[in-house]
């Protein structure tokens, strides 16, 4: 079966954004950051504890996905990312329930946010500098309401350190338009001047976790380190966002049993009697070549 939507019961859901101080976290400050910067954060969320049994879950599943036809996909040289089930995460109820979390999804998407995405970016020992980038089109109400419609969550799976290949941001860049972007989502290499003097790397430890809009252009970094540098991605859409078109995610009806209420009514996928490996969908010639 399918879990049904939630309807859209509310002027709250149409508006898509809440008092963030109604919240059991006051969000107040996040929400600023993520309508003027793109992205904000929440250092030491989790334990250390928590954080490495994330990175041995990641580990197991992308040994899983690596060993069979369309389980990882390359986003560039020595770059993957693979998107997982639910209950391939131990710590997932921790993670979409944590009250951080939970307060700024309701916050900038409304009650009826929907969890549309769980997988992990892995760039390695060599992987290059991704092209500057957003991961889908603007969508009509960000363009026309200056809304934002999703929210992508992101934590590290070690301590990032500079030779590490750290995320970069251009801070502001989530309401440009780019009409001439290709496919939506890449901007011509005459911006990359501009996207440069904005840009700022990230340095994340373990247990931090930030949020962003994923149409904040943005881009991996070259890894010159010996090291992985695992990043789970979290991804959730507000009522009139359709980002759960490119994810296929479902829980079997043991774990769905067991989730609490409050999770249930925002995970909106499949209940299955056994779990189908995921077959990746995002093939971007842009990500797959990498930039120059």
């Amino acid at each position: 079966m399918t879990v049904p939507a939630t309807p859209e019961g509310s002027a709250v859901a149409a508006v898509g954004v809440t008092n963030p101080t109604d919240a059991d976290v006051d969000v107040t400050q996040d929400v600023a950051n993520l309508y003027e910067d793109g992205i904000t954060a929440r250092k030491g969320a989790f334990s250390v504890a928590w954080a490495d049994r994330l990175r041995e879950d990641i580990e197991t599943a992308f040994q899983e996905a690596r060993s069979r036809p369309g389980g990882a996909v390359g986003r560039g040289p020595h770059r993957y990312y693979v998107e997982i089930h639910p209950e391939q995460l131990r710590g997932f109820v921790e993670l979409v329930d944590h009250p951080w979390v939970r307060s700024l999804a309701t916050a900038v998407l409304g009650p009826d946010y929907r969890i549309v995405e769980l997988g992990f970016d892995v760039p390695f020992e060599g992987a290059a500098n991704q092209p500057w980038h957003r991961d889908f089109p603007v969508p009509e109400p960000t363009r026309t309401e200056h809304r934002l419609t999703s929210l992508a969550f992101n934590l590290t799976a070690v301590d990032t350190a500079p030779d590490m290949g750290p995320f970069e941001i251009a801070p502001g860049t989530q309401w440009e338009d780019g009409p001439e972007f290709e496919h939506g989502m890449f901007p011509p290499l005459e911006r990359y001047s501009r996207y440069e003097r904005l840009a700022v790397r990230k340095y994340p430890q373990r247990g931090d976790i930030s949020a962003r809009s994923a149409l904040t252009i943005h881009r991996g970094t070259k890894n010159e380190s010996d090291k992985a540098r695992p990043v789970l991605v979290l991804g959730l859409d507000g009522p009139d966002a359709h980002n759960d078109e490119r994810h296929d995610a479902a829980v079997t009806r043991k774990f769905w049993a067991g989730l609490p209420l409050r999770v249930r009514r925002h995970l909106h996928c499949p209940v299955v009697d056994e779990l189908t490996p995921i077959t990746q969908k995002h093939t971007i010639e842009g990500l797959v070549m990498g930039a120059p």
